[in-house]
């Protein structure tokens, strides 16, 4: 066996709730380990549905564990790695992709439904369900779930889908174009002994945005880690753009150097490793995080909302 990502798809709550309770029952029955990440509401439903089985399932409100979408495969690596180490099943339930989500989340939650199988495809088996729900999710999206997914649940029947575009595809460099701001960004081209002005530059705008002060020192903080490296690895210099919209603030550091391997700064790197931790750390203070790299150079945008 090997590690198995299946799109289920499903039409409204009754019908979710319906088709996933036998799979976490299963789950439980055999003992094996089984984590639910799903909205809360649906959480709700789930816990009133199961009783007491509920007790042995490890729910997560997907609203928070995947508001920026780079940081789930980190959150099913560390519920599934110790217990697939131990040679024990794993199971569990995963929905990053709602009507709820802005056009560039939705972006971001595909690109992680990919990675998935890079992140998980050579190691132990296992098995992750992703729910769609085609009453609130527009056709384009179902029809991209079947791309991402290697199995596809359509009622009680799961095929293997034809339309799977492969795991050496999904480890290619991903270069979708970013969308332009609608407003006029400020800029800021910069190199090792600019990055303090880059720092000030940037707490000057999250603090007029209105960010407080803690999630202002993330944002400067995530920025200054992004800028460090394009120093250290991307040509010794990059360029700031950043600017204010009604979600936050964006800061986008764009520079020659390439990313090539997919899953940066998705998985924790070990504390000895030599590099990955700037990458790492902007993943868990930014609320969205956009990473797009050629050979022609590398864009990675981040945006912190205002509470």
């Amino acid at each position: 066996m090997s590690f198995r990502h299946e799109a289920m798809l499903y039409a409204g709550d009754d019908e979710l709730v319906a088709r996933i309770e036998p799979f976490l029952r299963e789950g439980v029955a055999a003992g094996e380990p089984v984590m639910v990440a799903v909205s809360d509401r649906k959480v709700r439903r789930l816990r009133e549905r199961l009783g007491p089985a509920a007790d042995e399932v490890l729910f997560a409100d997907m609203d928070r564990t995947g508001m920026n979408p780079g940081r789930i495969i980190h959150a099913w690596h560390e519920f599934a790695a110790p217990h697939l180490a131990a040679g024990r099943p794993v199971r569990g339930v995963g929905e990053p992709v709602s009507a709820s989500r802005s056009a560039d989340e939705l972006v971001e939650c595909q690109r992680h439904e990919e990675l998935l199988n890079l992140a998980f495809g050579s190691g132990p088996a296992w098995t992750l369900l992703c729910p769609y729900d085609t009453t609130t999710l527009d056709p384009a999206v179902i029809a991209e779930c079947r791309c991402s997914h290697p199995h596809v649940r359509e009622g009680d029947v799961s095929r293997m889908s034809a339309d799977f575009r492969g795991v050496d595809a999904m480890a290619a460099p991903f270069a979708a174009p970013l969308p332009e701001p609608q407003v006029e960004p400020e800029e800021l081209a910069f190199d090792v002994s600019g990055l303090a002005r880059l720092r000030r530059r940037v707490a000057g705008l999250a603090s007029a945005a209105g960010l407080d002060g803690p999630r202002c020192d993330d944002l400067v903080v995530a920025v200054h880690e992004l800028a460090a490296n394009s120093v250290r690895h991307g040509g010794g210099a990059g360029v700031l753009r950043a600017w204010r919209t009604a979600a936050g603030v964006t800061c986008e550091i764009r520079d020659s150097g390439f990313i090539s391997e997919p899953l940066a700064g998705r998985l924790r790197p070990a504390l000895a490793a030599s590099g990955g931790h700037g990458m790492w750390l902007a993943y868990q203070l930014t609320d969205l995080l956009q990473v797009r790299s050629s050979p022609d150079g590398t864009t990675v945008r981040l945006l912190v909302r205002v509470a």
